[in-house]
């Protein structure tokens, strides 16, 4: 019996009891690889040392404070260490406890920048299919996962969605990366010149899209043409790094790879690893401005925000990455990953395609490779996927719905930032095991 709502009312999960670098213990003793970081958070492993000494002594100095009220060392210090790495423009942070919190607070800063500055007219909010950017209403609204959207529909505000960069599904044969790369952001245009320009508030997108469609990466310089034609109109960029961020692709912020800085950015999950609920907002030197010229504040707030122990979590995360460089451990483990899953899986006759960047890749499974036919959305291979991984001592993050919502499957890989060369083997060793298993059935 339970009494917690879990995710899963007729399946209920393992009990962890433990967790070591990159392993979990089960309450019947049993140990799994964490191969996807939870969901993509871990980046750390589990039990860092460093990471819980600092809770520890942030604990000892001061566990709350109410950001109506006071401010804290730590929270500063995180701050400078993040603004001191962004994005060029970025200039302050605001600290919350999650993902979807910074998305929220991301689109409520793009609508009061233009009531701040004179046009109320700007309230569309433009996105992508097959984007996700969270649970909550608004965040809910913007992303384009319609699993998850669709019993809340009559909820969710309007939003506005336009065609993802996704070259395995989408680029047409013949189609070179920069002539897709422009045709895939010439529909931010349409949409904009559809709605009207003086009625755009933002357009928000994922770098690196993560768990709704796996791993995908923008080709070319697509993100170069989306920050040129936001700038056309007036548009506000907002760049979700919630999963792909924090060093997860092998750069501080994922967006360093694409050569583009927007205006407004958030991130969470890799901030703090998983050992406090943590999130943030970053925003641009021009919108803290227009803040401070106008009402004198952001109208918005949590009563968690600026938690210190939730900061004290981020900031020995960030000194951890850095002082261990563990960018390049990324980087490397990175092109081992992509060669051991090309090893793997690069000839498979139902793996269609491999992606990613750093430690965030993905495999799309195929009904057949000649057409791109996906299996069955009732077979739920993704779940199976999922089961006889977990069989095998092996935690990924299967999603199903990778095309359009129903169809498609893919399997995401997120490891920790501390993987070594064994790891990474022994990882798609059991994950092959588990994709055959899975398609046996």
């Amino acid at each position: 019996m339970t009494r917690l709502l879990h995710r899963s009312i007729h399946t209920p999960p393992r009990r962890a009891v433990a967790a070591s670098g990159l392993r979990f213990t089960d309450a019947e003793g049993r140990a799994y690889i964490d191969a996807s970081g939870g969901a993509a958070v871990s980046c750390l492993g589990h039990g860092h040392p460093d990471v819980i000494a600092a809770l520890h002594d942030q604990l000892d100095r001061l566990a709350y404070a109410h950001t109506g009220f006071f401010t804290t060392d730590v929270a500063e210090e995180l701050a400078e260490v993040l603004i001191a790495d962004a994005p060029a423009g970025l200039s302050h942070v605001y600290l919350v406890s999650g993902g979807s919190e910074a998305v929220e607070a991301a689109l409520k800063m793009a609508r009061q920048y233009f009531t701040e500055t004179g046009q109320p007219e700007r309230r569309h909010i433009i996105a992508r299919r097959q984007s996700y950017h969270g649970n909550t209403l608004g965040a809910l609204a913007a992303g384009g996962n319609e699993w998850r959207r669709a019993q809340f529909k009559p909820l969710l505000m309007e939003a506005h969605h336009i065609a993802p960069c996704f070259a395995y599904r989408e680029q047409q044969t013949g189609e070179t990366d920069a002539d897709y790369a422009a045709r895939a952001a010439g529909e931010l245009e349409a949409k904009i010149l559809e709605l009207g320009p003086e009625t755009v508030a933002a357009f928000i997108a994922e770098p690196v899209v993560g768990a709704t469609a796996g791993a995908v990466p923008a080709v070319a310089d697509y993100f170069q043409h989306i920050r040129a034609i936001c700038d056309r109109y007036g548009v506000l960029l907002i760049l979700d790094e919630v999963m792909c961020g924090m060093g997860r692709t092998g750069h501080m912020y994922a967006c360093a790879a694409d050569g583009i800085a927007p205006d407004l950015l958030t991130i969470a999950k890799g901030l703090g690893g998983g050992y406090q609920p943590i999130g943030a907002t970053l925003l641009s030197q021009k919108i803290h401005d227009a803040f401070a010229e106008g009402t004198g504040f952001f109208q918005h707030g949590h009563t968690y925000m600026g938690h210190p122990m939730a900061a004290a979590a981020g900031l020995a995360v960030q000194r951890v990455i850095r002082r261990d460089g563990l960018l390049d451990n990324v980087q490397a483990m990175g092109t081992h990953l992509r060669a051991e899953l090309h090893a793997a899986f690069g000839q498979h006759p139902h793996v269609g395609d491999i992606r990613g960047r750093g430690l965030f890749q993905a495999i799309e499974l195929v009904a057949d490779r000649g057409t791109k036919a996906p299996f069955d959305p009732a077979r739920k291979l993704h779940a199976r996927i999922k089961s006889q991984a977990m069989a095998r001592g092996l935690m990924v993050y299967p999603m199903g719905g990778t095309i359009d919502g129903v169809r498609g499957d893919h399997v995401l890989l997120a490891p920790p930032f501390i993987a070594r060369a064994e790891d990474i083997s022994e990882i798609t060793g059991r994950l092959a095991e588990a994709v055959a298993a899975a398609l046996a059935e």
